[in-house]
C-alpha cells in the first residue's frame, strides 16, 4: 500500500513515545519497545510483570522462565496498528523458551515493527521514491531460581531502528545500539484460606537499560525507553476446575522528564534534561517541573483478570490508564484463550476510553502458542 507521508510524519511517529503524546509527555527513541506483543497480556489490561508464566514473559518479565511448567515454549504474535487508517503496519514476533532444568532457563525473542511501504515525497508534492522504515529488537535471556519461590532473570538486547532514506542530502541513518533487563518474579506455595486456596504473584522488570542514540549525524541524542514495571496478584483457585487470577501492575519510564524553559532555552522549572543515560535513570525520580506530585503522573497503572476453566479455555478482562498531562492513554480491554493439547492460542480486543486516539482501536490481537518436551509439575 502506498501512504504518502512526508519525512517528518515518520519522524513524529518514531522518534516519540506516543504521537498524541500531551504536553509533558515523556518521549524517547524506539517506543515500539514498550509495545505489548502477546494477546493474552493484551486481554488483561497489558499487565503481565506478575501473571503465571507463559511463552510471552520474555517483553513483561523474562525471570518468569524459571518456573515454567512445560520444557519448550514456542510462541507467535502478531498486532495489526493504526488498522483503521493503513493496512500493512504492524508488530509481529515469535519467542523460544527453554526450560533447562528445575531451576534455570533460556530464551530468544525477536520483535519487528514495520510501517509499510511509505511513498515520499518532496516540498512540491513529486515522488522521490519509496521506502519501508522498520524497527527490530533481538533478545537473549537466561533465567535462574534463588529459592524455591523467587527467580531473576537478564536479558541482552540488540535494537536496530531502520529510518535511513535512500534520497540525496538525506540525513537520516539507521541506528544500532544494546540494552539490558534485569527482573525478578516470586511465587509463592498454594495457600489455604477456608474454602479456596490461592497463590501469591509479584515481580518487576527494568527493561532498556542502555545508552541514548541518534538519528542523524551530530544531531540531538535521545534516550531509548528504559522503563520499570512493578506489579503483585493473587490466584483463586476454586477448586481443581476453576481459577481467578487479578493482577495490577505499575509502570513507570526511567527517562527524564522535560523541563519548562524560557524563550532562551533556559530551563525555569524542573532539571536539565540533557545527561548522560545513566544519571538519567536516577533523575528520572526526582525532576519533573511541578514536584513530587507530577512524578506520581508519571506512573501508569494496568489492572487485569484472568479466568480459567479446566486449563483449557480462559476469560480475560482489564484497563489501562495514563495521566492526561503524560499521554492520556485509557482503555478497557477483553481477551479469551483457547488450549488444544500441547498448542494454544489467545484473543484480545481493545475498547479505548479517552479522547486520543488509539492506534490498536478496533483491532484484533493474536497469539499463538506450543508446548512441549517434559513437564516439571508443582509449579
Amino acid at each position: 500500500m502506498k501512504n504518502k507521508l512526508i519525512i517528518g510524519l515518520v519522524l513524529m511517529l518514531f522518534v516519540s513515545k506516543n504521537m498524541m503524546a500531551q504536553e509533558r509527555a515523556i518521549t524517547t527513541a524506539a517506543p515500539f519497545l514498550l509495545i505489548v506483543p502477546d494477546a493474552r497480556a493484551g486481554g488483561m489490561g497489558d499487565v503481565g510483570v506478575s501473571s503465571s508464566p507463559d511463552v510471552y514473559a520474555q517483553h513483561h518479565n523474562p525471570a518468569k522462565y524459571a518456573f515454567s511448567e512445560a520444557q519448550f515454549n514456542l510462541g507467535f504474535n502478531y498486532t495489526p496498528w493504526m488498522r483503521e487508517l493503513v493496512n500493512d503496519v504492524f508488530l509481529g514476533g515469535f519467542t523460544f523458551a527453554n526450560r533447562l532444568n528445575e531451576r534455570s532457563a533460556w530464551a530468544a525473542s525477536l520483535k519487528y515493527f514495520t510501517l509499510g511501504e511509505i511513498q515520499l515525497t518532496d516540498g512540491s508534492g513529486n515522488e522521490i521514491g519509496k521506502e519501508k522504515p522498520n524497527e527490530l529488537a533481538l533478545d537473549g535471556t537466561y533465567a535462574m531460581k534463588l529459592s524455591e519461590t523467587y527467580s531473576m532473570g537478564v536479558t541482552l538486547r540488540y535494537i536496530r531502528s531502520d529510518f535511513a532514506l535512500k534520497v540525496e542530502n538525506s540525513e537520516l541513518k539507521t541506528v544500532n545500539s544494546i540494552a539490558v533487563d534485569i527482573s525478578g518474579y516470586y511465587q509463592s506455595e498454594e495457600d489455604y484460606y477456608s474454602d479456596i486456596s490461592g497463590k501469591w504473584r509479584g515481580g518487576f522488570n527494568i527493561s532498556n537499560i542502555g545508552p541514548k542514540v541518534r538519528y542523524t549525524d551530530g544531531g540531538a541524542e535521545n534516550f531509548i525507553p528504559t522503563n520499570l514495571k512493578i506489579g503483585g496478584g493473587f490466584d483463586f483457585i476454586l477448586d481443581d476446575y476453576n481459577t481467578i487470577s487479578t493482577n495490577l501492575e505499575f509502570n513507570k519510564l526511567l527517562v527524564p522528564t522535560p523541563p519548562v524553559r524560557d524563550d532562551l532555552g533556559n530551563v525555569i522549572e524542573g532539571k536539565e534534561d540533557n545527561v548522560g543515560w545513566v544519571k538519567g535513570i536516577f533523575q528520572s525520580f526526582g525532576d519533573a517541573p511541578d514536584g513530587f506530585s507530577e512524578e506520581l503522573k508519571e506512573f501508569t497503572w494496568g489492572l487485569g483478570a484472568e479466568y480459567v476453566y479446566d486449563r483449557s479455555f480462559a476469560l480475560r478482562a482489564g484497563y489501562f490508564n495514563e495521566h492526561d498531562l503524560k499521554g492520556a492513554r485509557k482503555y478497557f480491554t477483553l481477551g479469551a484463550g483457547f488450549k488444544f493439547k500441547s498448542s494454544s492460542i489467545d484473543i484480545s480486543y481493545l475498547f479505548n476510553s479517552s479522547d486520543i486516539n488509539n492506534p490498536l482501536e478496533n483491532t484484533l490481537r493474536f497469539s499463538l502458542a506450543f508446548n512441549f518436551g517434559d513437564l516439571y509439575e508443582g509449579y
